[in-house]
């Protein structure tokens, strides 16, 4: 993602997550009222199999548009998460992605949701995990620094992910995925994208574990920021049929300076890949 896509999801994020600071402080959360708690074995909890060179034969019919968003994820099937549709502003174009290193562009189209050729229907969701408690039960007003400064740090822990669903037609869907983890393993030393003249460099792709859907994959990448700090960021894809599902993780904490340790959204992962069944 860009430097100003990142800056603005951390700071949408953010904005959301200072408003649930009770539920920060200890409370249940609305969110866990609402909905179950999904499967726990999520697309990063087994082990994925090695990069394939060719694509499954199999012809599948794509979803249509209806039963994309019927599959895709709504309020209140992750506990403890806000799921909300994209807009207008979350849209980038297939030409408007630019890489340095044309192997690349699969891996830059899945980090913005785009579709490949073939798609028939897309359906797109951003998701966003509740602040964590923070070990506090004071009123505000007996807090001391150190209190604040555990609120703020639950506060600003908090992991935005970007779903994308693109239904394809035939064996594009297969097509895809493989084209996706062959471009991830020949980028594994990294690649600058571009959006709307931005770019973003990506320092590094590393696989990771993963399982759900017919086939799955998961990868860190190690990206930079304005300043040269570098943040990881997650990304996951599994297909189911001739559906493929992409899901940009990026935790706010981790892009304004933080540490923390980024894992994959596993939860929301699993509930996804529930949905597309």
């Amino acid at each position: 993602m860009r430097a100003t896509a990142v800056r603005r999801t951390a700071l949408a994020a953010c904005a959301v997550s200072l408003t649930l600071l009770a539920t920060a402080c200890g409370g249940s959360s609305d969110t866990e009222a609402e909905g179950g708690k999904a499967d726990q074995g999520g697309a990063t909890s087994g082990s994925s199999s090695a990069p394939t060179t060719s694509a499954p034969t199999t012809s599948a019919k794509a979803l249509t548009a209806a039963e994309l968003e019927t599959a895709s994820l709504k309020q209140g099937d992750v506990a403890g998460h806000k799921i909300t549709k994209t807009g207008p502003d979350d849209e980038i174009p297939e030409g408007g992605v630019t890489v340095d290193k044309a192997a690349c562009l699969p891996v830059a189209h899945a980090m913005y949701g785009v579709a490949q050729k073939g798609s028939a229907a897309t359906a797109k969701r951003k998701v966003l995990s509740e602040p964590k408690k923070a070990d506090t039960k004071k009123p505000a007003g007996d807090l001391t620094d150190g209190d604040v400064e555990d609120v703020l740090r639950a506060a600003f822990d908090v992991t935005s992910t970007f779903i994308a669903l693109h239904a394809y037609e035939g064996t594009a869907g297969p097509d895809t995925f493989v084209a996706l983890r062959k471009a991830a393993a020949d980028c594994a030393g990294g690649f600058t994208a571009t959006v709307g003249g931005e770019p973003q460099k990506v320092v590094s792709v590393t696989e990771e574990k993963a399982t759900g859907g017919d086939e799955s994959a998961a990868w860190t990448l190690t990206a930079a920021g304005d300043g040269g700090d570098q943040f990881p960021i997650s990304l996951v894809a599994l297909r189911k049929e001739g559906t493929v599902a992409t899901f940009y993780s990026v935790n706010v904490a981790a892009v304004t300076g933080r540490s923390v340790k980024l894992t994959g959204p596993t939860e929301v992962v699993a509930a996804q890949a529930k949905k597309l069944g």
